[in-house]
């Protein structure tokens, strides 16, 4: 059980001390995972990027994820036939909300540069593992030189699914018996977005101070 999302990333980073030493991009998914991966940053001083993916739910149950979907890409999971006049319609729609995100979170910045680094994809919980299992292929495109998933919670159904699909898998929990993510956290209070962008914005400043003084 975690007190909260910055508890949830400190007992994470503990978890991916392994990684200290090594050339690691956090990419975090808002909005909740933005406040853990905020706390591994401080642990561990790795950059961080908000990573903004949405699943592409099935036609005849939206909550069931068949694909995921970027600013520029998306990925169907293999096997899943798909209506391609379904397709055009959801990846509108859903590029509108990743596009109002997009400008909010990120506005003109530049996406860093995987190609040879480790890519630390966070969230606060994962329950199913479908939407994360299109956002790798997503991230993959990329070029990191590795893939791994930090998670404080995840269902044992999705960590054995998604520990063929990643690099490498670290959690502090993988409870069988997993109702929802929230379940897991004393409070679990929704994120707004002007925590997003607080986050955001400490993380900044920390990573300006870092680069001047090496200098």
């Amino acid at each position: 059980m975690f007190k909260n999302r910055t508890d949830a990333g400190i007992q994470l980073a503990k978890k991916l001390e392994a990684y200290r030493n090594r050339d690691c991009i956090i990419l975090a998914i808002p909005r909740g995972g933005v406040p853990v991966a905020y706390a591994v940053a401080n642990q561990l001083n790795f950059p961080v990027e908000v990573v903004i993916t949405k699943k592409i739910g099935h036609p005849d149950n939206k909550e069931y994820a068949i694909g995921a979907a970027s600013l520029s890409e998306h990925f169907i999971n293999p096997g899943i036939p798909v209506n391609e006049a379904y397709l055009t319609q959801t990846l509108e729609n859903i590029r509108e909300n990743i596009k109002a995100m997009h400008q909010k979170f990120v506005g003109n910045a530049l996406p860093i540069d995987l190609a040879g680094k480790t890519a630390i994809i966070i969230d606060d919980g994962i329950a199913t593992g479908s939407t994360m299992t299109a956002t790798i292929q997503l991230i993959r495109k990329r070029k990191p030189l590795n893939i791994i998933i930090g998670v404080p919670v995840i269902s044992g159904k999705a960590f054995r699914k998604l520990s063929t699909e990643a690099d490498g898998l670290v959690a502090v929990l993988i409870p069988e018996e997993f109702g929802s993510v929230g379940v897991f956290y004393e409070d679990f209070t929704q994120v707004s977005d002007q925590e997003v962008l607080s986050y955001l914005y400490q993380l900044k400043n920390k990573q300006e101070k870092s680069s001047l003084n090496a200098i």
